[in-house]
């Protein structure tokens, strides 16, 4: 009788904690869904806002400031950022393909790099760590840059140089690495007894393994190849081979200089110019692919690290 009542006893407490445990779970589920719920509210409203104002009409905006619902609808912004289609539709075309080709070539580089410096079995492994990152504490200066790449390589005007500068980055060379050390030895050298060479390993076993690590490092480096508008500035100068966010630039620029060239001659300012609502619509029209394209990335986010690894 004693024993059914300790065996009982047992049993009570074990359903009160299991239901202690579930009521935590609960309230932990609770809070992390409101926190989460209140960024993504945070993170939306101001690109709602960009949307709203580049509808809105330029006066409205003027008056009453930016607002989420337009108090007058008007697209006259997009009609004069389309007015001249096939500019933009080329430089589209230019910021797409130094994106696609240096993001490809940059992530390559980068993993295969990164997979260099982390093998223990290479004996200059410290040596050449070293020298990838002494290069982000010191650097030969913006005029020798230049010069090397003007009148050294000859690069002006061509598409290399957008493509070129940006290729690697040493902080993500650390990152890849610090990404790959953590796989396991066991893979590699099960697959060298198995007779597969260094070039082989890297393709078929280390490139899939590290997949979140190459979409989140992917992804960065697209970001900064789509957002890139300085190298242009400095080594473009024809039309052919302006990229989307300098060509947005230099037409929003005009646009200033024209109205403040007309104003400071006491000319009679006619045309009205949307600037506020134009600047949001450019920000949709350069934000756009980059929001389409990241739910497609974002699940490798989330991946394991030994996801087709060998078992057991």
């Amino acid at each position: 009788m004693s024993a059914t009542v300790t065996n009982y006893g047992k049993t009570g407490n074990t359903s009160k904690g299991a239901g202690k445990k579930q009521i935590d779970r609960l309230l932990l589920s609770l809070i992390g869904y409101s926190v989460i719920s209140i960024l993504a509210i945070l993170c939306i409203i101001p690109f709602l806002l960009i949307v709203s104002s580049s509808l809105s009409e330029e006066g409205k905006i003027i008056e009453n400031g930016f607002q989420l619902i337009p108090s007058m609808f008007s697209l006259e912004a997009y009609s004069l950022l389309f007015k001249y289609p096939a500019q933009l539709l080329k430089a589209y075309g230019v910021t797409i393909a130094v994106t696609v080709i240096g993001t490809i070539g940059g992530l390559f580089l980068t993993a295969m790099t990164s997979y260099v410096l982390q093998r223990k079995d290479f004996k200059w492994r410290n040596q050449f760590s070293f020298f990838f990152f002494f290069t982000t504490l010191f650097s030969g200066g913006l005029v020798p840059w230049y010069l090397m790449i003007i009148k050294y390589l000859d690069l002006k005007n061509t598409l290399i140089v957008l493509i070129l500068p940006m290729l690697l980055n040493v902080f993500y060379i650390i990152v890849m690495k610090s990404f790959m050390s953590s796989i396991p030895e066991a893979i590699t050298e099960s697959a060298k007894i198995d007779g597969a060479g260094d070039f082989r390993i890297f393709i078929q076993l280390i490139m899939p393994l590290s997949k979140p690590a190459l979409a989140t490092i992917g992804l960065f480096i697209a970001l900064g190849y789509w957002n890139d508008w300085y190298n242009a500035l400095l080594f473009i100068s024809t039309e052919n081979l302006m990229p989307l966010q300098y060509y947005l630039y230099k037409m929003l620029g005009n646009m200033d200089g024209m109205r403040r060239a007309m104003v400071s001659s006491g000319a009679v300012v006619t045309m009205n110019i949307p600037t506020e609502s134009l600047k949001m619509a450019m920000t949709i029209v350069a934000t756009g692919p980059i929001l389409l394209a990241y739910p497609f990335i974002q699940r490798y986010f989330v991946q394991g690290l030994t996801i087709g690894a060998v078992k057991g």
